[in-house]
């Protein structure tokens, strides 16, 4: 069963989904957002090609732990979600996730338009893989 990771923006959803055996997350796209209706649909035709089983959505919480806005946000959006595809719909700390990607963008010479462009996916590869490894780390 594939996973998908969900990196929630205002502007912007990055999408990672994981290789058939829960291993490993690859950046896949970032979605540029449009509407709710839009964006589920979409993520839908996704889950439909890739055929995933669950979804994890970054929760952007603060450094304290506590849940500001976009945590609501994706709290909420991760509720729609669950109710659109009928899959299970994981919440996943993504504190400084976006940091990282960065990073690691910088450190791997992306120039700055690139980087842009893919940051989004990036970090959804980085809040999927920090699943992942959490489940393997459990067994």
């Amino acid at each position: 069963m594939r996973i998908m990771g969900l990196d929630l923006g205002d502007k912007t959803i990055g999408v990672a989904v994981s290789d058939s055996l829960g291993w490993t997350a690859q950046a896949l796209e970032t979605i540029a957002r449009k509407n709710i209706e839009t964006d589920i649909e979409r993520i839908r035709e996704l889950i439909r090609e890739w055929e995933v089983g669950k979804i994890v959505v970054g929760l952007p919480k603060n450094m304290n732990s506590t849940i500001g806005p976009q945590g609501e946000k994706a709290i909420e959006f991760a509720k729609v979600l669950e109710e659109a595809t009928g899959l299970e719909v994981v919440l996943w700390d993504e504190r400084l996730s976006t940091v990282a990607a960065e990073r690691m963008l910088i450190e791997g010479q992306v120039g700055r338009e690139k980087r842009k462009r893919v940051i989004d996916k990036v970090a959804a590869s980085i809040i999927l893989q920090g699943y992942l490894d959490s489940r393997m780390n459990r067994r």
